[in-house]
């Protein structure tokens, strides 16, 4: 049976136990994270890696939703967000990784000189070995897009992404209801577990939230 991690709405539970140095129930090294209410904050725009994390077992297939909300920044024409799932440790540091884990990833950069990633909106499947290596290993132009994000910067994007663990893919459920979404193979994943969830901003203010919580 697929477990539920609503990660957002459990982060804000811990609003007592957030550690700047990355120790403890929450970590975030990167990045200025605050708590209002149910919501999640990252409000360093200028922050290239900010991340925020918490100590979550995942075995067997997963479902991990929350909601993403732009806030501010990007303005250069450069931003990106997105979630790391199935980590065996986390930094207590600054770091490019996170560990043995895998990063799905939403990517707009106007001036991409990343071999692998595409100009304009883009996503990216990342597979980290460790703390300091982590490389592109799929990626997808999204520029039909473009259009349909503009307009939806002050609403807050569903995000819904099932991972089945017999088969090493992520499910990503369609935000706008208009399809039954898409699927990503992730390479030499089938089986994988893992120990630890963050999310994760470059250059760009986001919040993050969810409704509630179900484990």
């Amino acid at each position: 049976m697929k477990r539920t991690i609503v990660l957002i709405a459990v982060i804000a539970l811990a609003a007592g136990m957030v550690y700047a140095d990355g120790h403890g129930f929450f970590g975030s090294p990167e990045g200025q994270w605050n708590l209002a209410g149910t919501r999640l904050y990252q409000k360093d725009a200028a922050a290239p890696r900010a991340k925020a994390w918490m100590a979550i077992p995942q075995n067997g297939s997963m479902v991990y939703e929350f909601t993403v909300r732009y806030e501010g920044g990007g303005e250069d024409g450069h931003g990106g967000v997105g979630i790391q799932i199935l980590g065996d440790t986390a930094p207590s540091g600054k770091s490019w990784g996170f560990g043995n884990s895998w990063l799905l990833w939403l990517n707009y950069d106007v001036n991409s000189s990343t071999a692998g990633v595409p100009l304009g909106l883009s996503a990216q499947v990342y597979k980290s070995d460790s703390n300091k290596k982590m490389e592109v290993v799929k990626s997808i132009a999204l520029n039909s897009y473009v259009g349909l994000l503009s307009a939806n910067l002050d609403v807050d994007i569903p995000v819904k992404l099932t991972f089945l663990a017999n088969r090493g893919r992520v499910i990503i459920a369609d935000p706008t209801g208009a399809s039954a979404g898409w699927y990503v193979d992730l390479p030499g994943a089938r089986g994988d577990s893992g120990n630890y969830v963050a999310v994760r901003t470059n250059s760009v203010e986001v919040s993050f939230t969810s409704p509630d919580v179900s484990m």
